[in-house]
């Protein structure tokens, strides 16, 4: 993979840019106690952090027999959560920090996210990140959500650049192994503690492995840029 500096930045969404895995899981439990599973823990959400919404409804539909058709618990999940994020995203300021950096030096910038088209623009609006990035794509507009690399190939080509002159910032496994898969390179910043140790993790150019707590957007930039990192 090439090291030079990057000529273009993807971020992911939920858990990199906003804190938004609690709406999700709450979306998520919402939708499965109103089809029979009453009991569903935050333990077991972690195991979908970083997976498209639609691959994640197919798994719990399939794992808990619920007769509903997949378009509808989509459905149903999504407008849950845009109920619950779409009036309170709230952004790390770190991040915040690295994205107003990065746009103030001209950078490309996209995001990439297996939330639905809508729930990306609702939370980047409320979180006020709208207007510094413009380019956004979500698992739904491609074949197949992360780990496999479509979203972020397909947001590279929205931007015009090739996949390997792209970074991408990433909260989960499945993330850091799509971003290795598109041939780009990546900066972890993890979102669940334990999970810094995953596999998919060593591919990482810079892992921050004390998540949002040890993030450092000096570091992350010059990283991206050429510098030090």
């Amino acid at each position: 993979m090439d090291s030079s500096p990057a000529t273009a930045v993807i971020f992911d969404l939920d858990g990199t840019l906003v804190d938004s895995e609690p709406h999700y899981y709450e979306a998520g439990r919402r939708v499965l106690a109103a089809h029979g599973v009453p009991e569903f823990s935050w333990a077991e959400h972690t195991r979908f952090i970083g997976i498209g919404t639609r691959e994640t409804m197919e798994t719990l539909r399939a794992e808990h027999g619920i007769a509903a058709p997949v378009e509808q618990l989509l459905a149903e999940k999504n407008r849950s959560y845009l109920e619950l994020a779409g009036r309170s995203a709230q952004v790390f300021p770190a991040m915040r920090t690295l994205v107003e950096q990065l746009h103030a030096a001209s950078y490309p910038l996209a995001v990439a996210s297996g939330s639905s088209p809508e729930a990306v623009h609702a939370v980047l609006e409320c979180a006020g990140l709208a207007e510094l990035l413009p380019v956004r794509v979500s698992a739904e507009e491609v074949g197949r959500g992360k780990p496999e690399p479509d979203v972020f190939l397909e947001a590279a080509r929205r931007l015009g650049v090739p996949p390997g002159g792209c970074a991408v910032v990433e909260d989960a496994p499945a993330g850091a192994e799509a971003a290795r898969r598109a041939g780009m390179r990546c900066v972890a910043v993890p979102y669940v503690r334990g999970t810094e140790t995953d596999p998919a993790f060593a591919s990482a150019g810079l892992l921050f492995a004390g998540g949002q707590d040890e993030f450092d957007p000096r570091r992350a930039y010059d990283w991206i840029t050429g510098g030090e990192g």
